[in-house]
């Protein structure tokens, strides 16, 4: 079996960092939004007497950007595979960090009416178009620029990006809540931490230019100039032959993106409305969290490398699924050092899922197609998974006044991420070589290790 091109260990963290820093940068900016609508947004954009009513409508323009996340993955997918990974992530860092900063100027509800809430729509929109393409290109030009024997471990760095973004969100939005009062962060404070974005942008595209494009892509572009043959798209492609795959990757995704979002974004929403707490206490509990989750997501992809994708990735779904009924009864406790255990306990068995999910749905395509088929698996359950789960948790709260539906949403969620890892061949060890036509083959997947 190919090897995969050779880097040295220099080249590869360069190559890593490159991808790292980008995903942070966006994900800060899409992470940003959801935190803002559990506090700000819901006040500002959508004035209501019911506070819960105010907050359903921000999670509702806050799913909105997951409805765009695959049409971004279907246009950045088709273009990634036709000419290059590097051009496309450039691309969608300048619309992600784009549209967040002019959220930064938006005026409100109060300033121009209704034309608020379309305004910030419309650019949650942009951010999801964007994010949408964001996610395959990162992995890929990781996976594809390793070999096979640590490919779990490199290609989970990018993953990192979330709870990076996550952490330096939710950092400064705490920081503004400590030093700002309540008045003076709703009237002006909260444009900050949006304004800030077109700085981040200029670091992160200033880090991305410099990564090389991935040796596997253009290896495969040479052999179909060689071959001098008119490809289908490769979307076409990937519903042709890879349909099984798409539907082995959405499937993966429902239970770590549901319960990724119930942890980072509802629990605002529950901490503050129902327990009666500050906004402090869950922002500084998913600060904590994130940097743990930050600094374990490698060591779960690392350990798929020597146990299996599969083995990793279903400890996590059957252990989050038992931790959704432990996490809000800790909640409840009222305790900053026990809901800051519950959150951060909660983001380390999402990264059993999380860690090895990068190489796991790079090894599922084959090269011609695996940036448009890695994206949208990975987008599409963005719709039904983490764009709904706040929205869908918010109103099981508001109807039922209890946390027990949310806890049995999540596990529902999991047991469908376990039925299709379980239906998915072991693709640990997998060759990304243009030539290993294997993971294109429907008979080949087929074949469960």
């Amino acid at each position: 079996m190919t090897r995969g091109p050779a880097h040295t260990p220099r080249s590869l963290a360069r190559i890593v960092s490159a991808s790292l820093v980008g995903t942070t940068v966006e994900w800060y900016d899409f992470f940003l939004y959801s935190s803002a609508a559990a506090l700000v947004f819901n006040k500002l954009f959508f004035p209501t007497s019911d506070p819960l009513t105010g907050t359903l409508l921000a999670f509702t323009t806050y799913a909105i950007g997951f409805l765009a996340r695959p049409i971004g993955g279907l246009v950045f997918g088709h273009f990634g595979d036709k000419v290059g990974r590097k051009k496309l992530l450039v691309i969608s860092l300048l619309l992600m960090g784009g549209a967040t900063f002019a959220m930064g100027l938006l005026p409100t509800y109060a300033t121009i009416g209704v034309a608020a809430p379309l305004l910030l729509t419309l650019l949650r929109l942009i951010q999801g178009f964007a994010l949408g393409g964001e996610w395959g290109g990162a992995v890929l030009i990781v996976s594809e620029h390793g070999g096979t024997s640590r490919r779990g471990f490199w290609a989970s760095w990018p993953q990192c990006g979330a709870p990076g973004g996550n952490l330096l969100a939710t950092a400064v939005l705490a920081i503004l809540a400590a030093v700002q009062t309540e008045e003076a962060f709703m009237a002006w404070g909260w444009r900050i931490p949006f304004l800030l974005s077109a700085v981040l942008v200029v670091i992160g595209l200033w880090i991305r230019l410099a990564v090389a494009e991935s040796p596997v892509f253009l290896a495969a572009q040479r052999k179909a100039e060689e071959r001098g043959v008119v490809e289908k798209a490769p979307i076409v492609e990937v519903f042709e032959h890879s349909r099984r795959q798409v539907f082995i990757a959405m499937g993966a995704r429902m239970g770590e993106n549901v319960s990724y979002y119930v942890i980072t974004a509802f629990i605002l929403v529950y901490i503050t409305e129902s327990l009666g707490l500050a906004k402090s206490v869950g922002l500084n509990a998913v600060l904590v969290g994130s940097a743990i989750h930050f600094v374990t997501i490698p060591l779960w992809g690392l350990l798929s490398d020597r146990v299996g994708r599969r083995a990793v990735y279903l400890f996590g779904a059957v252990a989050m699924g038992v931790w959704g009924f432990v996490f809000f009864a800790l909640l409840d406790t009222r305790s900053f050092g026990v809901i800051a255990f519950a959150t951060t306990v909660g983001l380390v068995l999402h990264g059993a899922m999380y860690g090895p999910q990068a190489a796991f749905f790079s090894e599922l395509f084959g090269t011609r197609v695996r940036y448009s088929g890695a994206s949208v698996g990975y987008q599409l359950a963005s719709i039904l998974a983490g764009g709904l789960a706040p929205l869908i948790a918010v109103a099981l709260l508001d109807a039922w006044d209890s946390t027990l539906p949310v806890s049995l949403y999540l596990v529902a969620m999991c047991l469908i991420t376990v039925v299709a890892v379980l239906v998915a061949r072991e693709t640990k060890g997998a060759s990304l070589e243009p030539e290993d036509v294997a993971a294109t083959d429907e008979k080949a997947s087929l074949v469960t290790r």
